[in-house]
């Protein structure tokens, strides 16, 4: 039972059948071999293994072949027990040989079964929220990726996206600036190549004063004609007029139901704030009204559950706080996530994302975008809120917005060229993650506003 324990089919190969013994050692040879060739793959190139592994196909071929390996496995434990002939054994021998023979067989079938559920969990992640049509292009030097919080409220239809913010992160460095747009921006001009351009040719507007940024989702989705073949008209729409608003090309986005969010920051084990200022539970709208509080303090863990709320509670302050609040949530989960802890609580996370996050990455970017999320942990996280006095949502200056994007993004781009500076001065820079679109940083201005900070715990100090 040791020899097959320790290399599969090799008992059978030295006192019993070496018919079923040698294509069970040729396997183990062969899976030894190619987890060692996987090593010397993971130290060279690691991207491409990622790319591999993060593959339905693969995922798919693991979760079936890992169980039946491991039933054989099993099998071959049991085999071995016979093989020692437990009938020439003492009872005290029969009855401790042959627990330990079920016990082995269990461990590895049982090992196996949850080694499916956890391939199984990813190949289906990959398969229905992976699926792709994003700009994979570094866009100067960066990727900009949208991310929306999506509020399925039963008191109104649709979805509108009540969070809206572009992190724009360096691709060499992962220093990343976070751009954060109210919902209740008039005026939001459509591209021109946009179905809905002739129809708001003058930006999104109309005497009701309903149309908000956070309502073209809803009149996109209202419209599915004028965008057909694509699954998710309101993100096309929304991810189009931001582009126009900030002047920035968009790789990805990423949409988030927080009815779900709760149970996403729950599988990741909650995150940890300092709160520097109490914040209701409920509303004063409904029925229950204002029926609890999230106090301050620090180093306050918050579940799933409260971390919803601090995100998204109106009582008692403006969309903007509001806004800043959701920045802290963010920025505690880039800071306070592990890759132990991710992979330790993968199925959970799988579970909880495939019903609340929509995105348009895809697979084979998961390892640059895991690579990029180990850099941002280390870097502090600037910000720009697009609130007042920065500008005015009933009539804002795009022109100064642009303006404000270009300027933050050179200030960050300045600190990864202070760090890098070398002694000397006609050693030329590599262009970000080797690509031709990217372009020589530009040097920032001395502009300032209270709507900006160089780092985000500035404004939301995340627990360490």
């Amino acid at each position: 039972m040791l020899f097959d324990l320790i290399a599969p089919g090799s008992a059978q190969i030295a006192a019993g059948n070496k018919h079923a013994g040698r294509p069970a050692f040729r396997l183990w040879q062969a899976s030894v071999a190619m987890v060692l060739l996987l090593l010397v793959v993971a130290l060279i190139a690691p991207g491409f293994l990622s790319m591999v592994y993060f593959n339905p196909i693969t995922l798919t071929i693991l979760a079936w072949g890992v169980p039946i390996i491991g039933i054989g496995w099993g099998l071959l434990l049991l085999d071995a027990w016979r093989i020692a002939n437990p009938r020439q054994m003492s009872a005290k021998g029969k009855v401790f040989s042959g627990s330990l023979a079920l016990v082995l067989a269990f461990a590895v079938t049982g090992t196996s079964v949850v080694a499916y559920g956890f391939f199984d969990g990813q190949a289906s992640f990959v398969g229905d929220v992976l699926q792709g049509g994003g700009a994979t292009e570094v866009q100067q030097g960066r990727y900009n990726i949208l991310l929306l919080g999506g509020d399925a409220a039963g008191s109104r239809p649709g979805i509108r996206p009540d969070s809206m913010t572009v992190a724009s992160i360096d691709a060499a460095t992962g220093r990343t600036v976070l751009f954060s747009l109210p919902r209740n921006l008039q005026r939001a001009p459509f591209p021109k190549d946009s179905p809905l351009y002739s129809k708001y040719p003058n930006g999104y507007w109309c005497k009701s004063q309903e149309c908000l940024l956070n309502a073209v989702y809803t009149l996109a989705d209202n419209n599915k004609k004028l965008f057909p073949g694509d699954k998710y008209p309101g993100v096309t729409a929304t991810a189009g007029v931001i582009e126009e608003i900030l002047g920035l090309k968009i790789n990805y986005w990423a949409m988030v139901d927080l009815s779900g969010f709760r149970h996403l920051i729950d599988a990741l084990g909650g995150i940890r704030l300092d709160i520097g200022k109490r914040v209701p539970i409920g509303s004063l709208n409904s029925k229950k009204g204002v029926y609890g509080w999230i106090e301050p303090g620090k180093n306050v863990h918050l579940d799933g559950f409260n971390a919803l709320w601090f995100a998204r509670s109106r009582e008692y302050s403006s969309d903007y706080e509001r806004m800043v609040r959701q920045k802290c949530v963010m920025n505690a989960m880039v800071k306070q996530l592990d890759p132990v802890q991710v992979i330790t609580n993968f199925n959970d996370i799988a579970k909880a994302s495939g019903k609340t996050v929509a995105t348009n990455l895809s697979a084979d970017q998961i390892p640059t975008m895991l690579t990029l999320a180990t850099l941002m942990k280390d870097l502090p996280m600037a910000s720009v809120s697009f609130t007042p006095p920065l500008i005015k949502p009933v009539k804002p200056d795009f022109e100064k917005i642009r303006a404000v994007v270009a300027d933050a993004i050179a200030e960050s781009e300045a600190k990864d060229e202070a760090a890098t500076a070398q002694p000397s001065a006609s050693q030329p820079s590599a262009p970000a993650n080797g690509s031709a679109s990217a372009k020589p940083k530009p040097k920032p201005s001395a502009s300032s506003s209270k709507n900006r900070t160089d780092d985000l715990d500035d404004i939301c100090k995340v627990s360490k």
